[in-house]
């Protein structure tokens, strides 16, 4: 059995550094829709608008609603020749640590360094979880087992496991993928941010505050050090719904008639964590995360038109960028 290497490929962010900034499209199910061409002029504008990476979802049958993460990836790497693509997240105990892997390890020779593997217990559905032969009461014990296993059969070596859960002898995936896919864990309880520390390359937050995302990086470097890990994981980032429009009246409408839509609960629930109004607006929101080391951003931008959306986003980027630059030129001239 090979033993775990927790040191991922080299992180692109810094301390200082401008927030590197991606979104979702905004059809939450374009990597499936059979107008590719569509899909195609979408990635486009993401990537000429000085974005930096597109994100897909995962769901078996969200309320009867779904769409394969892992499929999305492949299908937007396949449509666009050098924009990386996130999970944020891949339901991992829902599937077998094996296919998995083989999954990964494909895409990466299509699209080598261009998947960010988020991955996530899920649970707004426990129904989803049960119809996939899953007690929802085991997700978090079946995340640990699936991760550890998973980051040993992406190295290439035989690999076995003996779990609770899973049990298999001298699997092997190759090749590879080269460079190493990093793996980041998503989840709000400290039970998934430990997780990360032991496990991730890094965290990924939701529906937090700047305080708690600090917070957050801390105990994660802490249980990486309990866990016997010399390089605490480094790329944490936060995933944020907002709304895009030419007023905060606007935004809100659509923002809230979305998240109404897909989650089934009133918008308030989510509103103290879910920035609207112009890209001022919202970068304002955000630069509370940047104040606190938040090097990236998987948004989930809701606006009254595709092409406008992604415009906004992008300037939303900017303002973020613009914000960083400042002080950094102000401490170079004092020096």
């Amino acid at each position: 059995m090979t033993s775990t290497n927790l040191t991922g490929p080299a992180w692109p962010g810094t301390a200082g550094a401008a927030p590197r900034v991606g979104m979702f499209l905004p059809a939450v199910t374009a990597g499936l829709s059979p107008d590719t061409a569509a899909t195609a002029r979408l990635l486009a504008a993401v990537s000429d608008a000085g974005l930096d990476h597109v994100c897909v979802g995962d769901h078996v049958s969200f309320a009867g609603f779904g769409f394969d993460g892992l499929t999305q990836a492949t299908v937007l790497a396949a449509l666009h020749p050098t924009l990386p693509v996130h999970t944020g997240v891949y339901l991992l105990p829902l599937r077998h640590p094996v296919l998995v892997a083989r999954q990964i390890a494909d895409l990466g020779r299509v699209a080598p360094g261009r998947l960010v593997f988020g991955v996530g217990i899920g649970g707004e559905d426990r129904h989803e979880v049960a119809i996939c032969g899953v007690d929802p009461a085991t997700r978090g014990r079946r995340m640990n087992e699936a991760l550890t296993a998973l980051r040993r059969l992406l190295t290439g070596e035989p690999t076995s496991c003996y779990g609770e859960f899973y049990g298999f002898e001298d699997a092997v995936i190759t090749p590879a993928p080269a460079p190493p896919v990093p793996i980041i864990v998503g989840g709000r309880s400290d039970v998934a941010i430990r997780r990360a520390g032991r496990l991730g390359d890094g965290w990924l937050g939701i529906w937090n505050s700047p305080r708690r995302y600090a917070a957050a990086v801390q105990l994660a470097a802490d249980e990486a050090g309990k866990a016997g890990r010399t390089d605490p994981p480094q790329r944490h980032a936060m995933q944020v719904w907002c709304g895009l429009a030419s007023s905060r009246e606007q935004a809100r409408d659509i923002l809230s008639t979305a998240m109404q839509g897909f989650y089934g609960l009133p918008f308030e629930r989510f509103e103290r964590y879910s920035p609207y109004g112009t890209p001022a607006d919202v970068a304002e929101f955000l630069a509370g995360y940047v104040a606190e080391g938040c090097t990236e951003f998987n948004l989930i931008p809701q606006g009254p038109d595709p092409e406008e959306t992604i415009a906004r986003t992008a300037e939303v980027k900017r303002l973020l960028a613009s914000r960083v630059a400042v002080p950094a030129t102000v401490a170079a001239g004092q020096r």
